[in-house]
């Protein structure tokens, strides 16, 4: 059985509905066509022998679905028997970098090795078992016993009322402690725009120079996404999500280039999406050591911007 016809971001919603198309589909051939024939076709056509089956799998992904963006230096003595446990029983897929082994579970990531790093401090190693991590989850209790079905000995789910947090915690073979957790408040995985931060600096509007705007604009639209929300012969107001950029005709006053910075909430799915739409990027998605896991591209007319997500 695979999945890997199912949308990355499928969800059982999308997929109900699915089936209720599917249903009155079959109702017009025969108006005795019960939902579970439906549902049945639905998960035949991604691969799947059951509707039972394909839900288990959507709750599998929701299981390993993580929210905090996290990079760490994780101090192990074993790393093969740290690979194992990682993989077997927490769920992390292993990819072998050409630096190391990392682990990998949606934006958090963990790299192994003799000697870590505390996120505060890039100076002084740390031996193995000395590491706590954070590791904020969409569903707390499909984590949980997802770990427990995998043969993993997590503690109880607790209410740690003082960070409004559901957590568990479960120890690495080295005794490195993990702790999952999931918000009390709903819809913790959606992007936020930093609300309720002190009166201030809310916004930035960089100004890109470009020879034509014309062509920049329907650059923008068509391969980063971008919607104009005003345009004139010198000038382009291009929005995308929260962020708005400006392009602005090439003069003797606006020479040469620009480039920004943009945060990201996925910096991952992000690269992904604009190589497809093929933009030029100057590379994958690399995690620094002062906490931004990013990539940079550039536009027609050679304005450098580097998209950024940042991490613990």
């Amino acid at each position: 059985m695979s999945d890997s016809k199912l949308p990355e971001r499928a969800s059982l919603e999308y997929l109900k509905k699915l089936a209720k198309d599917r249903l009155t589909d079959l109702r017009s051939k025969d108006l005795e066509a019960k939902l579970t024939a439906a549902q049945l076709a639905v998960a035949r056509e991604y691969g799947f022998p059951s509707w039972r089956a394909l839900k288990a799998q959507l709750d599998d992904r929701r299981a390993k679905k993580l929210v905090n963006p996290v990079m760490r230096f994780l101090p192990v003595a074993d790393l093969n028997r740290s690979v194992a446990f990682y993989r077997d029983e927490l769920g992390f897929e292993i990819r072998e970098e050409q630096d190391g082994v990392e682990a990998v579970m949606g934006p958090a990531r963990i790299r192994f090795g003799k000697e870590g790093y505390a996120p505060t401090d890039w100076s002084t190693p740390k031996p193995p078992g000395s590491a706590v991590l954070f590791l904020q989850s969409y569903d707390v209790e499909a984590l949980h016993a997802a770990i427990r079905a995998r043969g993993g000995k997590p503690s109880g789910i607790e209410r740690v009322n003082w960070i409004k947090m559901r957590m568990f915690e479960i120890r690495d073979p080295d005794g490195n402690v993990i702790w999952f957790g999931q918000s009390y408040h709903k819809h913790q995985d959606s992007p936020s725009r930093r609300d309720g931060q002190p009166q201030g600096m809310r916004e930035v509007l960089p100004e890109l120079p470009c020879d034509n705007v014309a062509a920049a604009v329907g650059w923008y639209r068509d391969v980063l996404g971008f919607r104009i929300n005003y345009q004139q012969h010198d000038l382009g107001v291009m929005d995308r999500d929260a962020i708005t950029v400006l392009l602005i005709a090439r003069t003797e006053q606006h020479k040469g280039i620009g480039s920004c910075e943009v945060f990201v909430s996925d910096v991952d799915a992000l690269y992904e999406e604009l190589l497809a739409r093929g933009a030029r990027v100057l590379g994958p998605p690399v995690s620094h050591p002062w906490g931004l896991r990013e990539f940079r591209l550039m536009d027609p007319e050679g304005n450098r911007i580097t998209f950024a997500q940042t991490f613990e």
